[in-house]
């Protein structure tokens, strides 16, 4: 048990109201059978649509919230505010962090602050501005909301025809919609976990995409990890996650989200501040292979747990 969080009641708080709800549930699940095997005081408290959420925080008695909660409302500075403001610790990063990360054309705006390559992107004002900027980016292109996670209201266009279904999709769901520039080559992840880069996963999945279906419904997306990339490009890779990281802000663990180049060349999507914890997701993988087992990456997790205002 951690030695720091010893007696305390720790809360997992999961669930939520965004649309990762459901992949919340799953990662809150495990994280919580995670502590009870260490012997940890550790409640699940699962927040519902309509329901008082600090109520529902101060009926649990947790003293500690191990944040289990995925996307809008969870992810994005919103809880970790209330949490500050109850004065109770939660583990990841703190409300401004949350928020840049998941408010891609802030988080975009850093980057190239900071000079962390990012594809390029736009944030059209409208349909006509929309179809010029993906002319100018050249198809294919990305379009996505601006506020989502788990790939949700992402769709990658080949030609101008399918844009203005990409465009309704995105104009579905959180912020505004952004369209940034296609980049070929693989899908890879970095994980970062007490401010130093633990690893990366190079992620196949069958479809060529990896859109909601293939991160937590299909079962044939393949995962190498390590990623298999030459030292070099590996090092890159690792150097440009902790930066993004860090440019944001980040606190405990994240996980960088990266396309990487047949020549490779590495390009920063975005930054996760509360990545998956199911027994699908990438930090516990990249985890297993650098030695650290599922219930003790939940615990040096819950040691990170601090108040960040």
């Amino acid at each position: 048990m951690s030695g720091a969080m010893k007696g305390k009641r720790i809360g997992v708080l999961m669930g939520g109201i965004s649309s990762e709800r459901e992949v919340s549930l799953n990662t809150g699940a495990c994280v919580h059978k995670a502590l009870l095997a260490r012997d940890h005081d550790a409640v699940a408290i699962d927040w519902k649509e309509r329901t008082d959420l600090t109520a529902l925080l101060r009926q649990s008695g947790a003293e500690v919230i191990w944040l289990a909660l995925h996307g809008t409302y969870g992810e994005d500075g919103c809880v970790q505010g209330l949490l500050e403001t109850l004065q109770i610790p939660y583990t990841g990063s703190g409300v401004a962090a949350s928020a840049a990360a998941m408010e891609k054309t802030l988080s975009k705006k850093i980057f190239e602050r900071e000079g962390i390559p990012t594809p390029p992107w736009v944030a059209p004002a409208d349909e006509q501005a929309a179809r010029a900027a993906a002319r100018g980016l050249r198809y294919p292109v990305v379009v996505k909301p601006s506020r989502e996670g788990s790939s949700v209201g992402v769709t990658i266009v080949k030609e101008e025809a399918g844009l203005a279904a990409a465009l309704e999709e995105a104009a579905r769901c959180h912020g505004v919609t952004i369209i940034e520039r296609y980049i070929p080559g693989h899908e890879t992840s970095v994980a970062i976990l007490d401010d130093a880069a633990l690893g990366s996963v190079d992620i196949r999945p069958k479809s060529g995409f990896y859109d909601y279906s293939a991160k937590y419904l299909s079962g044939d997306t393949e995962y190498l990890v390590p990623a298999s990339f030459a030292t070099a490009v590996e090092l890159t890779m690792r150097e440009a996650g902790l930066a993004a990281h860090r440019a944001l802000g980040c606190n405990g663990h994240s996980r960088v989200d990266m396309r990487v180049t047949e020549q490779g060349e590495v390009w920063v999507l975005e930054v996760n501040t509360l990545p998956g914890m199911t027994e699908r997701s990438l930090l516990p993988k990249i985890a297993r292979h650098a030695g650290l087992d599922y219930e003790t990456l939940v615990e040096r997790i819950l040691a990170s747990a601090t108040l960040r205002a």
